[in-house]
């Protein structure tokens, strides 16, 4: 996947993955946005998709808190249109840090001013830093501005921290240091329809990009938007072990919503952990835990949703 979006004027760029466009992110953009007011330039973010990782490590389990497609969502919501994405490839991570400054960020980016971390690398073999960067800024004429060791810590904490507490099923923490409620973005396809013969019909959320993190399994209070209506429900991640399930699946209930949504496009926020899935001794007892689910996730939207 590669952006097609080239700068029309100058630009104010950051470099970076930004997973989670998190608070620590957030505090950076809007740097960026400030600086493209003041000295009339666009901002911009240079991201790298795949993820270094994956290409030069092999590293395929690496799991990440956005899709590319999120990023870009969660990034206008900032006021920040421009993400370009460049195609990460074992050739693109040979051209010299020259090479890179030279052909990415002045010719095709137009790179006036950059906003990069202290301890930011770069080029073959990362052998270029901030110095050297500063250095091409007095030949190619770009000033540069240091992110702080504290502003960089921030970051480079929140993203692993994000991480383990959606891994650990802590949805409210995860969701402070992200600043907005984590998503689950994929297409709703045909389940077993087991919900529906327990009047608690679901929609089968699959999500295609498998480099996707999914939070730890369990049931989840959500909301999604469908048709510009917001709709509330709980969501469930798992095997289903009552009926005796042997493949994760991501299943959401709505409680207001009753049309067929097969085909759609749903992007769905979770908002908190009701409990662990369970395994009940019969279909009754599963059905009388899911309407127990429902009381405690319809006062908790009650008591927290605006």
């Amino acid at each position: 996947m590669e952006s097609t979006h080239k700068p029309k004027q100058h630009t104010v760029i950051t470099i970076g993955t930004f997973d989670g466009v998190h608070i620590g992110h957030q505090k950076i953009i809007q740097r960026l946005i400030t600086v493209g007011k003041e000295k009339d330039l666009e901002p911009a973010i240079l991201t790298f998709f795949p993820h270094p990782r994956m290409v030069l490590q092999k590293d395929a389990n690496i799991k990440l808190i956005n899709t590319i497609d999120e990023k870009k969502d969660i990034l206008s919501n900032f006021g920040l249109e421009s993400l370009i994405i460049k195609k990460f490839t074992q050739e693109f991570s040979r051209l010299t840090a020259k090479e890179f400054v030279e052909k990415i960020l002045v010719s095709e980016l137009k790179a006036k001013y950059i906003i990069i971390g202290y301890d930011h690398h770069f080029g073959r073999n990362r052998a270029a830093n901030i110095e050297d960067l500063k250095a091409f800024g007095e030949i190619y004429d770009f000033e540069v501005e240091e992110i702080t060791a504290q502003d960089i810590n921030d970051v480079a904490v929140s993203s692993t921290k994000i991480r383990n507490a959606l891994l650990e099923g802590n949805i409210i923490t995860a969701n402070q240091f992200l600043g907005y409620n984590f998503i689950l973005t994929g297409e709703v396809v045909k389940g077993k329809g087991l919900g529906r013969t327990i009047d608690f019909p679901t929609a089968n959320l699959q999500i295609e990009e498998d480099y996707k993190l999914i939070p730890k399994q369990g049931v989840y209070i959500v909301k999604a938007m469908y048709k510009n209506k917001p709709y509330f429900g709980m969501m469930n991640i798992g095997t289903n072990p009552t009926v005796n399930g042997d493949k994760q699946t991501i299943e959401v209930h709505f409680f207001d919503l009753n049309e067929s949504l097969y085909g759609a496009h749903l992007q769905v926020e979770i908002l908190k952990r009701l409990r662990d899935e369970q395994k009940f001794e019969s279909v009754e007892a599963l059905k009388k835990q899911l309407s127990l689910d429902q009381q405690n996730a319809l006062r908790f939207i009650i008591d927290n949703v605006e």
